[in-house]
């Protein structure tokens, strides 16, 4: 990994880490921003995997529930990459030695394909309702990518 070194050099020294490092309110307003999006996509993720298991809102299609669920996923997802940029940089360096990093970011980036690969698929087209073992399986993949990412941001701050 030492050819990302330069890579985390450049950010750590960027205008906008230096001013988040700088003051003593931005960092922590960045972070509970982030974890506030972490939290509601969480609990989009929830609502959908037990909605893939048949536990709830079994009156309604797994599209139907998707559709609306999904601006708040992309709106959590759009606010945790802008927000997670911006506590990164301010501790890039930190970054780069931390193997929770490297875990969050390995989940972050298979959370990410599998978002919007297998999962939106599974959950616009019929086959989440007339294939439950593929809903199932689709639905605990989410869930532990995503509480993954969440495991390895909280474990960043400890290790």
């Amino acid at each position: 990994m030492y050819y990302l070194f330069p890579f985390f050099k450049w950010c750590d020294n960027t205008w906008i880490a230096q001013t988040i490092r700088g003051s003593k309110y931005i960092f922590p307003v960045v972070e509970a921003i982030h974890l506030l999006g972490l939290t509601v996509l969480l609990g989009v993720m929830v609502i959908m995997s037990l909605r893939l298991f048949g536990f709830i809102l079994r009156h309604e299609s797994t599209r139907d529930v998707a559709t609306d669920l999904r601006p708040y996923a992309w709106t959590s997802i759009g606010t945790m990459l802008v927000t997670g940029y911006l506590l990164f940089a301010s501790e890039a360096l930190k970054c780069y030695d931390s193997p929770s990093f490297r875990f969050k970011m390995v989940c972050l980036i298979l959370a990410l394909v599998f978002q919007f690969t297998v999962y939106h698929k599974a959950t616009t087209s019929d086959k989440a309702d007339s294939s439950p073992g593929f809903a199932r399986i689709t639905a605990i993949l989410a869930l532990v990518l995503w509480f993954g990412v969440g495991l390895g941001g909280r474990a960043i701050g400890f290790l």
